[in-house]
């Protein structure tokens, strides 16, 4: 049985993907929420924080592999997952980001997110 994958490509489903389950690793931050039925889906973020187009473009790529890779037999079903990427996920192996991403996902499949307390202050801006 082969499941079909869909890509998310609504903002408001990337926004309600936010008030899920957060799991950050080193090189990606990993979403996941429950989408009422309608099977395993999927998207990416890479903001320009990340680098120009042509490093975006070779993150997204690399992601995309990634979840074609793992979602079919690790992937939540009914739910939405979402994949931002971080600074450090463009130079990591390949093989370390599919490990992560197995880890991730089984810690969503547990129920288990990153604590939230929002973030932490920049050096900068701590108050004293």
């Amino acid at each position: 049985m082969t499941r079909v994958i869909s890509v998310l490509t609504k903002r408001s489903d990337f926004l309600a993907a936010n008030s899920g389950l957060r799991n950050a690793r080193s090189g990606f931050v990993l979403l996941t929420r429950p989408n009422d039925g309608q099977g395993i889906r999927f998207g990416i973020t890479v903001t320009k924080k990340i680098g120009n187009a042509v490093v975006r473009n070779r993150m997204k790529r690399r992601f995309r592999e990634l979840l074609r890779a793992a979602l079919p037999t690790l992937g939540l079903p009914d739910h939405d997952h979402v994949l931002i990427g971080r600074a450090g996920g463009v130079e990591r192996d390949f093989h370390l980001l599919a490990d992560e991403l197995a880890k991730a996902l089984e810690r969503a499949r547990e129920g288990r997110g990153d604590p939230s307390g929002g973030r932490r202050p920049r050096k900068g801006n701590r108050r004293k």
